[in-house]
């Protein structure tokens, strides 16, 4: 195996757990998050040979996931966030056990979330060091606490509507 062959696989195996939790938080779609995280490892792949070790890898390959992700959004002339949620959960055809629901209630509250904020908080539930998280959303640390901190609150107020509901 050529050494940039191994290298991109540990790259991947490192990573793309990450990256398609990303990528799910922003479609909601299993599918299409796949799509998107073959799409990301290409650009990987394409762009290895550039990759400069200024900042993390993790931190280069998630930047290219979001811009992927948002190029992906762009593009797509698509039903609302949450119509698509409701029916991924609808078309499941085993029972959801009461972990499940909550996971898919939080997922439902993460797509009303504004663009930036998802990305963000998928990071935070990623377990993404706040540096690292910094970095990616070109925010200072102290700014990125706060904006967390407010996330985490609208959040909660999304997550309990749709709970009373």
């Amino acid at each position: 195996m050529e050494k940039k062959d191994q290298l991109f696989k540990q790259i991947f195996d490192t990573n793309s757990k990450k990256i398609f939790h990303l990528c799910y938080g922003y479609t909601g779609d299993e599918d299409a998050a796949n799509d998107l995280l073959q799409e990301t490892f290409l650009k990987v792949w394409q762009n290895l040979d550039k990759f400069r070790n200024k900042s993390l890898i993790s931190t280069w390959i998630y930047r290219i996931a979001v811009n992927t992700c948002l190029t992906y959004l762009r593009s797509e002339k698509r039903q609302a966030k949450d119509e698509l949620t409701d029916k991924i959960i609808e078309n499941r055809p085993e029972e959801l056990s009461e972990k499940n629901e909550q996971v898919a209630l939080l997922y439902k509250s993460i797509a009303k979330l504004e663009e930036n904020d998802r990305l963000i908080i998928t990071m935070v539930l990623d377990e993404l060091p706040y540096n690292e998280i910094a970095d990616i959303s070109g925010i200072s640390e102290g700014n990125l606490r706060v904006k967390i901190h407010r996330i985490k609150l609208k959040l909660t107020e999304l997550y309990n509507q749709h709970a009373r509901i």
